[in-house]
């Protein structure tokens, strides 16, 4: 192999124990550590909890906090599933009556997508199980393709007059 550098041995890294963390820690609220690196020489135990005052969020009650931030993901999810379900149907219908057929669905198929969501959600096999259950009905609504866009019109038909009488 000519034309190749013999690569220069480096010198071992070393962790100098002895110099102080940068991050400032009380002495009450963390325990040394020795022989770590500087930056995870201080492990906060398990029984101490932080001041109001580094509590992030609007509150200092960090279970305010969490529903806050609950609240507001679940909201922007659901305005953000909406606007794509509306967008999807607005392709093929007027937004009127896309809207229609939003709400015309029954509880049931509700909760039935919600559920396969979250089991899609879950695990890695639950994803895999639902992802290839939804290919499969597509490649086999495109195999299918005439019976099964009639039998989508008429579905759709019933959910907007369901959405209609609302």
């Amino acid at each position: 192999m000519a034309g190749r550098k013999k690569a220069e041995p480096s010198a071992p890294l070393t962790v100098d124990v002895d110099r102080p963390s940068p991050v400032p820690v009380d002495a009450q609220q963390a325990q040394v550590t020795p022989g770590l690196s500087p930056g995870l020489r201080y492990v906060k135990r398990a029984d101490t909890k932080l001041p109001a005052a580094r509590v992030l969020g609007p509150s200092p009650n960090p279970a305010t906090n969490l529903a806050i931030a609950d609240i507001a993901l679940r909201a922007t999810s659901m305005i953000a599933r909406q606007a794509m379900e509306r967008a999807l149907l607005g392709r093929a219908y007027a937004p009127r009556k896309a809207r229609q057929i939003l709400r015309g669905r029954s509880m049931a198929q509700v909760l039935l997508h919600r559920s396969i969501a979250k089991v899609a959600m879950r695990s890695i096999p639950g994803a895999l199980v639902v992802g290839g259950s939804l290919i499969a009905k597509t490649l086999y609504d495109r195999h299918k393709e005439h019976k099964a866009a009639a039998s989508g019109a008429s579905r759709i038909e019933e959910m907007a007059k369901d959405g209609a009488e609302d």
